[in-house]
């Protein structure tokens, strides 16, 4: 490393700036090394000392129950204890913490500068911006975190006068510089003095890279219509329409992390929910959050949420008409429950409540409607009946005997002590122990509902023979009003492959959540999707309120593919598009009569050379397998869980492309019978030359598709 920093400075001799620039990184990167040292050291004798104090303070406490003064006295002493563990504990928690910020900036200690006039008269600021914030022994900022509200103004672009919101309130401030770095650890390589996006010298930089088996962050190089949505205030739904290559997905993890940056005191990653359109997605982004040391959210598909719900043995409702939830909701209003809609409370064979009796709780509130007051009102009914079962239970001579011959084993197990009732009010006691441990879940199950016969009410209510998952979830979201009451936040990425029925399912499971959408309306590639309008039309009922923004650049493609891609839109929707990449190579277009001269070109481009990953775009699963057959083992078939490679060529179906990015692109079945001039023909084209970064070859066995002559 002593070596490249020497050549480093070697080559910037004359420039007085990158030596001065680099004389404050090296004092910075001694100053973290220097904190991690003191971290680590404090934390070491934080342990230390804690485990003395632990050993000290326990051999003081005398457990002593023996009467009233005697037991308040050794309650007192535990309290005393726990709170000397709660004071480590919370130490060792914000050093750790430290820590982890510490050496996260040691791998790239800030990655801009920005000098401000903070008020007329007074000597600007030089503010430096990482990854993480960082303060001195005296609370000076060293760096702070990208996320701050000082960090906005870097983001802005906007030279001279400009703001940042603090606590609500606007402060404005005076830009003079913004500086950008290419640093690694304590090293400086170049500096850039940069105004607007199109100048971005790290953006430009970042853009030539290959592709990487995960995605990357954006932390440097977020531009100004990201940084909008990044940045965008709390609304109950903001819908991001977005152009292939925009950067959506990660502008949706950089929204996640400055998220739980602005809430951190409230906000946990497990209250924020992540939709992905698959599993191999999900691999693909899974290191972005952790890279900027936040933990990831709850990550799902629709298939595993559905599983999760308890729906997951039915179809999972992608072709549900969204017709058929409207019915259910109108036909609620008059729905009276019979007894074959209801069933039994058990546990293993144990029926604790009958049908009989969960029918007289139903009847018992039948003067309201369905619906979520209904529903809480049966419930406590229910968990009352299931009360007095118990102590009914707790009485019979029979378990009272099984319990008295339980082994100290056991009675640990049960009780937590081993017992040794006095009279009978105290063997009814530790008998209506036994019983609340031996049956603990079904409270459980009055709270999941599972008294009802979800299929059968609403095959009842369609006139159906069968449910799909997202009818029974949205039947069971008509008896609750709502699924997930601590969600705060949920993320859907590829929107617009959602369905109107998902989600009307989505908005009321998460009524209590705010949505960030993203999509593109382009890139909806399977029938019956919802368009952008149905979208905000559905958020808007059950949330009031949608904001939208619009990301027109893309930052993935070469200038000439984007111009390919972007050349299947209207033209005044193209006329709004922009790249900001470098010129590359025109993409390759072929079409062939003959099968054999086809699968030549088709094994040549497969086998021609070049940095990064390959994928062999199919446009459906049956295309796949048929292509496996003919490029055998030079090909890797992408499967349902694989991860992507760094490097190498792989076949994949469009529907798992989708979100992902390659270097080098083969469309290989472009023919007219496969994309013939037709909307979702167009998406789909649309959708598999945009994953190219820098070159795309598109091939056709027959006559070229009419979208490309």
């Amino acid at each position: 490393m002593a070596e490249n920093l020497e050549s480093a400075q070697g080559a910037h001799a004359d420039d007085p700036i990158f030596q001065q620039e680099q004389a404050h990184l090296s004092e910075l990167y001694a100053k973290l090394l220097q904190i991690r040292d003191e971290i680590s050291e404090d934390l070491e004798s934080n342990h230390r000392g804690a485990k003395q104090d632990l050993i000290d303070m326990s051999e003081e406490v005398r457990l002593d129950f023996g009467g009233a003064d005697e037991t308040i006295e050794t309650l007192a002493a535990i309290e005393t204890l726990n709170s000397v563990i709660d004071a480590y504990n919370q130490y060792h928690d914000f050093n750790v913490d430290k820590l982890r910020r510490v050496m996260l900036l040691l791998m790239q200690p800030y990655f801009a500068k920005v000098t401000l006039e903070m008020r007329p008269g007074r000597p600007p600021r030089d503010v430096y911006i990482g990854a993480a914030g960082m303060t001195d022994e005296r609370s000076r900022p060293l760096v702070v975190d990208w996320r701050s509200p000082v960090a906005e103004t870097y983001y802005n672009q906007e030279m001279g006068p400009t703001s940042y919101q603090v606590d609500g309130k606007t402060r404005t401030v005076n830009l003079t510089l913004r500086r950008q770095f290419d640093i690694v650890r304590d090293q400086l390589n170049m500096y850039f003095d940069t105004t607007i996006a199109i100048q971005d010298s790290l953006l430009l930089g970042a853009l030539k890279k290959r592709h990487t088996e995960k995605l990357q962050a954006i932390t440097a190089t977020i531009q100004r219509e990201q940084n909008e949505v990044v940045r965008h205030d709390d609304v109950p739904v903001l819908l991001v329409n977005g152009i292939a290559g925009s950067g959506k997905t990660s502008v949706l993890l950089q929204r996640i992390a400055f998220l739980l940056y602005r809430e951190r005191a409230t906000l946990s990653p497990d209250q924020v929910w992540l939709f992905t359109p698959n599993t191999v997605f999900e691999s693909y982004i899974d290191t972005v959050l952790p890279s900027m040391g936040e933990a990831n959210p709850q990550t799902v598909t629709w298939r595993a949420f559905v599983e999760a719900q308890g729906a997951g043995e039915r179809d999972l409702g992608l072709d549900t008409d969204p017709a058929s939830l409207r019915r259910l909701e109108a036909a609620a209003a008059d729905l009276v429950l019979e007894a074959d809609d209801l069933r039994e409370i058990r546990e293993g064979d144990e029926v604790l409540l009958k049908p009989g009796q969960i029918q007289g709780a139903v009847e018992k509130f039948s003067q309201f409607p369905v619906g979520p007051r209904f529903t809480a009102l049966v419930k406590d009914e229910l968990h009352s009946r299931l009360e007095r079962r118990f102590t009914q239970m707790s009485k019979s001579e029979e378990l009272q005997e099984e319990m008295l011959e339980m082994d100290i084993e056991q009675q640990v197990e049960v009780f937590g002590e081993t017992i040794s009732p006095d009279d009978e009010a105290q063997t009814i006691e530790y008998a209506r122990r036994l019983v609340e441990f031996r049956y603990a879940g079904a409270h459980e199950r009055i709270e999941r509902l599972e008294w009802l016969r979800f299929d059968r009410i609403g095959m009842r209510m369609l006139g159906a023979n069968a449910l799909s998952a997202t009818e029974w979830l949205f039947l069971r979201l008509l008896f609750t009003g709502t699924g997930d009451k601590s969600a705060r936040f949920v993320m859907l990425d590829e929107v617009q492959d959602y369905t109107e029925a998902q989600l009307m399912v989505l908005a009321r499971h998460f009524s209590r959540a705010h949505f960030l959408l993203l999509g593109d309306e382009h890139q909806a590639i399977f029938e019956g999707t919802a368009t952008f309008d149905r979208i905000a039309e559905i958020f808007r009922e059950t949330h009031g309120s949608v904001d939208e923004c619009r990301l027109l650049t893309s930052y993935r493609s070469s200038p000439e593919i984007t111009a390919l891609f972007t050349g299947l839109l209207e033209k005044d929707e193209q006329l709004r598009l922009t790249s900001v990449q470098r010129a590359g190579v025109e993409p390759v277009i072929r079409s062939f009569d003959d099968r054999e001269e086809y699968l030549e070109a088709l094994r040549a481009a497969v086998a021609e050379p070049g940095e990064g990953l390959t994928a062999v775009v199919a446009e459906s699963d049956a295309r796949v397998s048929w292509l496996a057959k003919q490029l055998g083992d030079t090909v890797t078939v992408l499967g349902k869980h694989a991860a992507l490679p760094a490097a190498g060529t792989v076949l994949l179906p469009l529907r798992v492309a989708k979100g992902l990015e390659f270097d080098h692109v083969i469309v290989p079945d472009a023919q007219a019978e496969v994309y013939p001039d037709a909307p979702l023909a167009r998406r789909r084209l649309y959708t598999a030359l945009s994953r190219a970064m820098h070159r795309v070859t598109v091939l056709a066995q027959g006559p070229l598709t009419p979208l490309l002559r």
